[in-house]
């Protein structure tokens, strides 16, 4: 059996491949552009993608090709009906990030509402060492305890973030754009009740139809103007534009965003623009990436290639 894996560079090389070897030959690729990706899946029992994308016209040269695993929890790179066709079974991960992007969440807010940058600056430039007091009252910080989580999105992670936030002393209330109400100790609101009443919106929400462009002018103006505002879900469920001149208003009081309508971020996107950059914290996509988190999906993409071959092939997980 041959196993490909489109996009190795994505998992990091501290982390490795090599478990899957006891299937078959191994073929690692660090990356892999959309015109190479017919040649390297055209002899492959199975393939590993994570960004990729699995067309129809890619699909129909790999006559060998069985099994497609996706590394990661969202699947919108494949084909589905294309794969049904094929009689190609799909599967992806799920659950393997929970801990680490809520815990890059808490990171994300405590370093904005701490002012962390500005304080560290503060010493490190040699300014706390020239003064006359021990401390050093500049920008407000705030405390967590007593205000309002509003979270766009209950499932796992937003769970987590729940219990989380609950342990601070936040009362956490939450949004489902699916219109489900979950088993869980947080009272359901609708969207306009959320924004209004949260301190903080938190949003863990996957993208569809329903949550694309949710954020978007109208929602920013909605929010309490010492709000700030999370996404750690997907880029396009916020109106990028509409946020940077929510910002720059001062319509909020701050943002964190660890992903982005495109990816990577663009030299011209309006978040780069902003003059206040205390505003506006960013990180690279990098919340569910921790060493942990990593060694989690390779061990559930393994597993599925096992049950596979077992002959109990796992389903796509939403």
């Amino acid at each position: 059996m041959k196993i490909v894996v489109l996009e190795a560079a994505s998992i990091g090389t501290d982390v490795s491949w090599d478990g899957l070897r006891e299937f078959g030959e191994l073929i690692l690729y660090e990356t892999t552009r959309d015109e190479e990706i017919a040649a390297r899946i055209s002899d492959a029992d199975v393939i590993i993608p994570n960004k990729c994308q699995i067309r129809e016209e890619n699909l129909c040269q790999a006559k060998k090709l069985q099994l497609i695993c996706e590394a990661a929890t969202g699947y919108n790179n494949i084909d589905l009906d294309a794969c049904k066709e094929h009689q190609i079974t799909v599967t992806n991960v799920k659950g393997y990030s929970t801990e680490a992007v809520a815990q890059h969440t808490f990171a994300m807010l405590l370093h904005l509402l701490a002012k962390m940058d500005y304080y560290s600056t503060h010493v490190e430039s040699g300014e706390y060492s020239q003064g006359e007091s021990f401390t050093m009252m500049g920008p407000a910080i705030h405390e967590l305890a007593g205000r309002t989580l509003g979270i766009i999105g209950m499932g796992n992670i937003g769970r987590c973030v729940a219990e989380i936030a609950t342990v601070f002393g936040m009362k956490v209330i939450y949004y489902s754009a699916s219109g489900r109400v979950y088993d869980v100790p947080y009272p359901a609101v609708d969207f306009d009740t959320l924004l209004s009443l949260s301190d903080v919106v938190s949003c863990h929400a996957p993208l569809n139809d329903r949550t694309r462009g949710l954020m978007n002018q109208e929602a920013f103006q909605k929010m309490k103007p010492s709000a700030v505002f999370l996404n750690l879900g997907r880029g396009p469920i916020v109106d990028e534009t509409a946020l940077a001149s929510a910002l720059e208003k001062g319509e909020i009081q701050a943002a964190a965003l660890d992903v982005f309508e495109l990816e990577p971020l663009p030299q011209e996107s309006p978040l780069l623009q902003i003059r206040n950059r205390d505003r506006l914290l960013m990180t690279p996509h990098v919340a569910w990436a921790s060493v942990e988190a990593r060694q989690r999906l390779v061990a559930d993409v393994k597993e599925s290639i096992r049950c596979y071959f077992e002959g109990r092939p796992r389903s796509i997980v939403g």
